[in-house]
């Protein structure tokens, strides 16, 4: 026990001397170092955005940056991340799954109804997955695969994302710049936040149905 207490003390000052270095480097870096780190964590790496905006938040707080500039240097960085994302997935991934689909089960036909799937729903699925930890750095894969309208990609993720980084800036703003406080304050933000996604897409789910009803009975 003793021993797992030591190894937990060793993370919590490491994710604080973390938290300290992150805070110089936006403070010195300014806003182009939150667009880079925030770019970083949209991307492949993992990187959790949770030590990179709240401390700006922190830093705008006491007067070094601006509270909106901060949620545009991280929508921003968002976007750039997810961009590279959409483009590996667009460039590599496509060609080499319909390549060598077989061997992943997935044959021309089901990826087909992937490819309609995503074009039809893609806006909505990507607005959502921005909200949700971990599907949020990789949301931008399956659209990139399934080569997404550019445009929509861009303005779905960039919305997605300004919600989380105007979260994550407020958070760093009121509560400081203390890792755990900054994660219990999100935590609690959460919990309010995936009934706010149910209820979105239950929405989107009814609409949808309505206006394909419409349709139909138009025709």
């Amino acid at each position: 026990m003793e021993f797992l207490k030591g190894i937990y003390h060793d993370i919590l000052a490491l994710g604080i001397v973390f938290v300290t270095f992150l805070v110089n480097t936006v403070g010195k870096l300014g806003y182009a170092g939150v667009v880079l780190l925030m770019a970083l964590e949209s991307s492949f790496v993992p990187f959790p955005s949770e030590v990179v905006v709240p401390p700006a938040g922190y830093l705008a707080s006491k007067g070094e940056m601006n509270l909106f500039l901060v949620i545009l240097a991280g929508t921003v960085g968002s976007i750039l991340g997810a961009l590279l994302n959409y483009w590996i997935a667009s460039r590599f991934g496509r060609d080499f799954l319909l390549k060598y689909s077989k061997y992943f089960f997935i044959d021309k036909e089901k990826f087909d109804k992937f490819e309609v799937f995503f074009n039809t729903h893609g806006e909505i699925t990507t607005f959502v997955g921005r909200l949700i930890p971990v599907i949020r750095q990789y949301i931008s894969f399956p659209a990139g695969l399934v080569r997404m309208n550019l445009k929509k990609f861009i303005f779905y993720t960039g919305l997605g994302a300004a919600i989380w980084c105007t979260i994550l800036a407020l958070v760093g703003y009121y509560v400081g710049n203390n890792i755990d406080i900054i994660k219990e304050n999100i935590d609690h933000i959460m919990i309010f936040v995936f009934p706010a996604l149910i209820l979105l897409v239950i929405l989107y789910i009814l609409r949808y149905k309505y206006r394909k009803r419409r349709e139909t009975v138009s025709q």
